[in-house]
């Protein structure tokens, strides 16, 4: 059991990452009960954690309970829109700052992720590794911020957009033309290839909403 000192911390991170990789999902019920008891933590960290989800609006009311948010369509275009500013000057500044070394790991990356084509859940877990990756490469730790946040908001998205047919090799070859344009010190050809793949994504998640909207009728 998670000492009771770092409790309200670790119950904050183990619920986050529960959302993120979609133990829950939008629109589950979140009890405090069966959070202590799958996560080895008494009620009150649990409590303070989900009080902490709230006002981050990844949870939200339903008369007495909490529920997982889900964003309707303009939540999620105003969340790209962000999204495309703020990762294509990450890619910017990783062009400009980025050692070496990380060049080559964001490279080694592209390359391994190769092989995963026809793993959505595999990818889209590689995807969140490689975004990381040049969030940390632009050594600006304000901006780092801001994208934990905005990624954050991304887990309360039903699905991911990797789980397109074909969408895995598409991001795969935009992946490695952004680490093109790192390896070049091209900073205004990395942030195009960053928003440009940004773009792609957030087209291809309104496709499937309309595909999701013709199902439902």
């Amino acid at each position: 059991m998670p000492d009771a000192k770092t409790g309200p911390t670790d119950a904050y991170s183990m619920i986050l990452e529960a959302i993120d990789i979609g133990t829950y999902r939008p629109g589950d019920r979140l009890v405090e009960s069966e959070l202590a008891d799958r996560f080895g933590v008494s009620r009150t960290p649990i409590r303070e954690a989900l009080q902490r989800l709230e006002t981050q609006s990844l949870l939200v009311r339903d008369g007495r309970s909490l529920i997982v948010a889900s964003l309707d369509h303009n939540q999620m275009a105003e969340l790209y829109v962000v999204r495309g500013e703020l990762e294509g000057l990450a890619a910017r500044l990783a062009a400009r700052h980025a050692t070496a070394e990380e060049v080559r790991v964001l490279r080694e990356m592209v390359d391994a992720d190769n092989t995963l084509a026809g793993n959505p859940n595999a990818l889209a877990r590689a995807n969140k590794r490689f975004h990381k990756q040049i969030h940390l490469a632009s050594h600006n730790r304000y901006l780092v911020q801001q994208l934990d946040l905005v990624h954050r908001s991304m887990a309360l998205m039903a699905t991911s957009s990797l789980a397109v047919e074909g969408r895995g090799e598409i991001a795969q070859v935009e992946h490695d033309r952004i680490v093109q344009m790192i390896e070049a010190r091209d900073e205004d050809g990395a942030d195009q290839a960053l928003r440009t793949h940004i773009s792609v994504a957030f087209m291809t998640r309104l496709k499937q909403e309309a595909a999701r909207r013709e199902d439902e009728f």
